[in-house]
Order: C-alpha cells, then sequence, then structure tokens
C-alpha cells in the first residue's frame, strides 16, 4: 500500500508531505490542488505502463494530458525542477526529481533514489538503461508493480454508447481513465473470482455477477448483458433496471449507471494490494446513491484495496462516515485532507492543507471553514441568523 507521497514545486504546491491510508479522501475548493495529488501518481503509472524504457516523465499519453513542464512545475517557487517521492507500508521509499525546459513535454529523470531496502542514491548513467523510471535492479519491486497496477477514474467517463471497444486483457487489465475498457473488462474477466470480503454471499463470485449484484444495490432491479458483435472488435452493452423490461440501451437509462459502473467494476476487479483512484464518483447520482458510494468505496478498502478518493459531495463523505459507524472499516484506515487554493493561504497563518481527524463513531473533530459546510451556511440563511 501507498504510505506517503511528497511533492515539491509540482503544480501548485511548494511542498506537501500526504499521509495515505487504505481510504483516503481529498476535499477543497475548485483549483486547489485536490487533482494534482492523483495526477503526480498517474503520471508516474502512465509512464511506466505506457513508455516503460523511457529515461523521461511523459506528461502526456492516455491516461494524462498535463501540457508542457511549465503547466507541471510550479509558476511561483519552481524553475526547471519538480520532486516525487513515495513510501509504501514496508517502508520503502522511491524519489525523483524531473527536470526540462518549460517548453518540453516531457521531463528528465535528473536523479533518483531509493530505499531498498538500504537507502542509495543510483547512478543514473546519464539517463539511460531506466526500466520503469528505476534502475533495472528495482524496476520489478513490489512498489513499482503496485504503480503499475494502478487504476485513476477521472471525473470525465465514458457516457452510453451503442457499442463498445472490446481489447486483449493483456491490454486493458484495468477499466481506464474514462472508463472506456469497462464492458471489456466485464467481458473478457466476466468468470474472474472477486475478492471474497467484497462479494454478494447470495450470487456466484464472479465479477459479472457480483457488479451486476452490486449495481442493483444502487438501481434497484439492474440486469446487465455484454454480447460480442459478429466479426467485431466490440461488444453491446444491455441494461435494464426492471425484471419486468427487456433489456435497453445504455443511452435509454439513466445517465448516472454508465457513470457508477466504472468505479463498481474497477473494484471488483482489483486485487489486493491494488490501488485505485477516483475523481468525483457523485457525478449525476442521486444523493442516496452518493451516500452508497461512499459506503461500496469504504468497504473496497477493508478488503484491502487502496482507495484514493476526490469528492465534492458531503453525501459521499456521510457514507464514508456510516461505514466507519458500523465497523465496515476502523477510523484508524481513513484519512481526509481539504485544501485550499494557495491564495486563499494568506502566508503561513493557513495551512493549505488540513487534515480533520475521524472517531470510531464517524464523528470528525473539526471542520474548517469551506469544508462541506455549505448546507449548515444556507440553513442558517434562511433560519436569520447570518
Amino acid at each position: 500500500m501507498l504510505s506517503r507521497i511528497d511533492l515539491k514545486r509540482f503544480k501548485c504546491f511548494e511542498t506537501l508531505k500526504l499521509q495515505m491510508l487504505p481510504l483516503t479522501l481529498l476535499s477543497g475548493g475548485n483549483a486547489s490542488g485536490k487533482s494534482s495529488v492523483m495526477q503526480a501518481l498517474a503520471l508516474l503509472n502512465q509512464t511506466m505502463r505506457e513508455h516503460e524504457w523511457s529515461s523521461h516523465l511523459v506528461l502526456n499519453g492516455a491516461t494524462v494530458r498535463l501540457g508542457t513542464a511549465a503547466d507541471t512545475i510550479d509558476q511561483v517557487y519552481g524553475r526547471r525542477e519538480c520532486e516525487i517521492c513515495l513510501f509504501d507500508d514496508e517502508s520503502t521509499r522511491f524519489g525523483w526529481v524531473f527536470a526540462g525546459d518549460r517548453s518540453e513535454m516531457s521531463l528528465a529523470v535528473k536523479r533518483a533514489w531509493g530505499e531498498a531496502p538500504t537507502f542509495e542514491d543510483w547512478d543514473l548513467d546519464d539517463n539511460t538503461g531506466l526500466h520503469r523510471l528505476l534502475p533495472r535492479h528495482v524496476s520489478s519491486h513490489p512498489l513499482a508493480e503496485r504503480l503499475c497496477r494502478l487504476t485513476f477514474l477521472t471525473a470525465e467517463r465514458l457516457g452510453p454508447r451503442e457499442q463498445y471497444r472490446l481489447d486483449d486483457p493483456q491490454l486493458t487489465s484495468v477499466v481506464g481513465p474514462r472508463g472506456e475498457y469497462t464492458a471489456s473488462v466485464l467481458h473478457s474477466g466476466r468468470d474472474y473470482p472477486v475478492l471474497r470480503e467484497l462479494r454478494d454471499e447470495q450470487t456466484p463470485p464472479t465479477l459479472l455477477r457480483q457488479v451486476e449484484s452490486w449495481m442493483a444495490k444502487f438501481f434497484p432491479g439492474f440486469g446487465m448483458e455484454i454480447e460480442q458483435v459478429r466479426r467485431a472488435n466490440a461488444v453491446t452493452l444491455g441494461i435494464r433496471t426492471s425484471r419486468e423490461t427487456d433489456f435497453l440501451r445504455p443511452g435509454n437509462t439513466g445517465f448516472g449507471i454508465t457513470q457508477i459502473l466504472p468505479i463498481v467494476t474497477a473494484v471488483l476487479s482489483a486485487s489486493e494490494g491494488d490501488t485505485i483512484m477516483v475523481e468525483n464518483p457523485e457525478i449525476h447520482l442521486h444523493p442516496a446513491a452518493q451516500g452508497a458510494i461512499g459506503r461500496f468505496l469504504a468497504q473496497a478498502a477493508s478488503a484491502g484495496v487502496q482507495v484514493i478518493v476526490e469528492t465534492h459531495s458531503d453525501h459521499v463523505l456521510n457514507g464514508i462516515r456510516r461505514a466507519v459507524r458500523t465497523d465496515t472499516l476502523s477510523s484508524e484506515n481513513v484519512a481526509i485532507y481539504y485544501f485550499r487554493p494557495r491564495t486563499e493561504t494568506k502566508g503561513d497563518s493557513i495551512p493549505q492543507v488540513e487534515s480533520p481527524d475521524i472517531d470510531a463513531n464517524g464523528n470528525i473533530d473539526n471542520w474548517p471553514d469551506g469544508f462541506f459546510d455549505q448546507i449548515d451556511i444556507d440553513m442558517n440563511f434562511f433560519a436569520g441568523w447570518s
């Protein structure tokens, strides 16, 4: 499991040290740095998977497209360099300094170091011979393997389609940043066994049936069928929300179904120790379903799948709090962060990132201004108290 990420001069951070737990929730105002934390991990994953012999951090690929070095290096305190450092739960540390001219679309590995098992500053031999951004003797380390298996689901997920692309499962082992490979993963891995802790015991333990069962908890009566298009690398997805109707095309069902299906599929197709990052799981969901997705992600974390979630939804937060209160997930395994735009921190008097604590009853000890407090602000207004 990833236990900490440190960033220096990356995007909007001069310095950031963020502890990561089985479930890490990122919240805060728009353009406050939440997505930047995820993007740092996504860049490592993207480079390791798509360009495994590269000596550069690839800024533009299938997962994220950040532009140039000028868009990636902190424009206030950075010049030509930024730094990413990762720790896992075995106290292993990998770190990189990436550098480049501000117009370049990738950043060279200027320096790399690690502690696996003893600390060393790796000789990069003029940046040649790197494998997965690491010297070959550590490129198969569990931390590197974990980064390669990482799933990042962005907020811009694929909507309803007439048919979906079918790919070789060797190339599409995860659902993709937009959930574009969800149907392919479900078709190819339909008989894959789901982690025991995530199974509905009344349903066969295979991926397709378990996904269908979990989706029915969000959309009562849910059912689906996936069929390959004859003589084509494509599949169709049929969906119904009542046992009394036939399967419909996705475009004739609720839009939220195709937004949550990639999340459920990503979690249930994961192995213990995998990391899943999800931006705004609440998109297009009714408040009750938003709370349910929070509880679902908490259950995933309790099963050994590390979850990093960015959200603007107090319902998602409360779903996680309810999961803690009902002992689905220990409060010691939940980290909550509230980010502020750097322009609002007023020097050193207000921290850029705060971490409210959650107790075993789901109570949160500190509610910074702006931390899921808009309902209270509005109710006070209507009551004439503000």
